[in-house]
């Protein structure tokens, strides 16, 4: 977990400099994790957040808080232009099929048993990619640090996901319940008040829209299938 934290510290150290001595813009790459287990919710850019800082999470948490500091400090100390986006679940086509992410977990997971960790009632937020790459480039071109929540309000248990995916890919296809990771956030969902507000972003894909590309994506990919299309298998 050492190599986490030397990436969101060292990485983002490395990065500054070099933004300094090139004279460049620079864009940190944040996330949702620095909220930690949310007592607030949904999560505002002001909410400071609820994590725990010898967690088996940690390693992410507080890297990447940190990251957002030293973003800041380059920026107040030695006027560094940067920005800040706090990106929360993304998915969509040409995710790493192994990369461990729920989404691309549940659609992996076609030909065995889909695992929901807990009793599925802990919630997500998802978008899709194109919204975010549509927020980070609004982000870059426009003139506020942030941070900025980028991020789907849209907000579905564990338990929903699995069952739209189960609904999108094969509704034969068994959920299979885990004991729940440490520290496994209850509640996540952004409030893009303010990205409306400055950057005039929201998010246009609904996960009912995005997820059937992602599983035609998937499918060829493990399969070797010609793209099908999934959008008139989704109910939800």
């Amino acid at each position: 977990m050492e190599r986490y934290h030397k990436t969101n510290v060292m990485g983002t150290m490395n990065m500054l400099g070099l933004a300094k001595r090139v004279g460049a813009r620079f864009l940190i790459t944040s996330t949702s994790e620095v909220y930690g287990d949310p007592l607030q919710h949904p999560q505002a850019e002001t909410y400071w957040g609820n994590v725990n800082p010898i967690g088996v999470r940690s390693c992410y948490d507080e890297g990447k808080r940190t990251a957002e500091t030293l973003t800041m400090d380059y920026h107040r100390g030695l006027n560094i232009e940067v920005r800040i986006a706090r990106i929360f679940n993304t998915y969509g086509p040409r995710m790493c099929i192994d990369d461990g992410r729920v989404v691309s977990n549940f659609v992996a997971q076609v030909c065995e048993p889909m695992t929901v960790y807990g009793d599925g009632k802990q919630t997500r937020s998802f978008q899709f990619v194109s919204d975010l790459v549509e927020g980070l480039m609004r982000l870059m071109e426009g003139n506020h640090v942030g941070p900025f929540n980028l991020g789907n309000p849209g907000e579905f248990t564990m338990l929903e996901l699995a069952k739209v995916v189960q609904e999108t890919i094969d509704p034969n296809a068994k959920i299979e319940f885990r004991p729940n990771t440490e520290d496994d956030p209850h509640k996540r969902k952004p409030d893009i008040t303010k990205a409306k507000q400055l950057l005039g972003w929201e998010p246009a894909v609904s996960l009912q829209q995005g997820l059937p590309m992602m599983v035609d994506d998937f499918r060829q990919r493990i399969f070797g299938d010609d793209k099908q299309d999934s959008g008139n298998l989704l109910t939800i």
